[in-house]
């Protein structure tokens, strides 16, 4: 009964911190490079036990959210967005339709990329998207080196947003996107006709983004995905 109580006591006073600092930052009361108060103070203040605030600070150390300096205190972090990469690959890599879920989930995320791309796409964008571009044609024979030219290109559209949370969402599941992004590349390189499309259609796409029109930029991507798929269908029948 006692180690019952002392789980149950853990896991509400984590959620007291975890809570109390999300507040803070969501009001302003707490921004990064700020000092924590005292862990005494802290505990008292929240009705938690030093040990269990230590263990919530602990965890929130290892997300990037804080940094514990010993003789210092605790010191609020902005955390680094690349760990999310991390969290999706261990959370999702073992469910047995990851890869369509994924699919789906970049789909959504370079739709509306590209619209807000080309509103607010600047020059260095648009110089981007031309170098990607450029790799595309110079790697089209080789599935590897191709796959990865092709994955940056659409990265970049992502970019060209502008949207710190929209690149966010991509970095975090690119790892899983790469995985299947190669395997697809190296089997649709064989199909006729493979090499004109990913070519051409990529120039197309990077087109409608630098005229700002931002319905045929998006109708062309619909197009890109529903062309690769019927690729990647006539690779599982040959």
């Amino acid at each position: 009964m006692q180690i019952h109580r002392e789980a149950v006591e853990s896991k509400g006073g984590y959620e007291r911190v975890v809570a109390f600092l999300r507040e803070q930052l969501l009001s302003g009361k707490l921004k990064t490079g700020d000092c924590l108060l005292p862990e005494r103070e802290l505990a008292v203040r929240l009705g938690v036990g030093r040990p269990v605030l230590r263990e919530a600070l602990r965890a929130l150390a290892m997300i990037g959210a804080v940094e514990i300096r010993h003789g210092v205190g605790t010191i609020v972090k902005r955390p680094d967005v690349s760990t999310l990469g991390d969290f999706f690959t261990f959370a999702l890599a073992q469910q047995a339709d990851v890869v369509d879920d994924i699919m789906q989930a970049r789909v959504a995320i370079e739709h509306h990329a590209i619209r807000v791309a080309c509103r607010r796409g600047g020059q260095g964008d648009f110089d981007l998207l031309a170098e990607r571009l450029q790799v595309i044609v110079e790697t089209i024979n080789d599935p590897d080196k191709g796959g990865l030219a092709d994955f940056q290109f659409h990265e970049a559209i992502v970019r060209a947003a502008g949207s710190p949370t929209l690149m966010s969402l991509y970095g975090s599941i690119s790892a899983l996107m790469m995985r299947s992004h190669l395997d697809r590349r190296e089997k649709i390189i064989r199909v006729e006709g493979i090499e004109g499309f990913l070519i051409d259609h990529h120039r197309k796409i990077y087109d409608a983004i630098i005229a700002r029109d931002a319905a045929k930029a998006d109708d062309l991507l619909t197009r890109h995905f529903e062309i690769g798929a019927d690729f990647r269908r006539k690779a599982t029948l040959a």
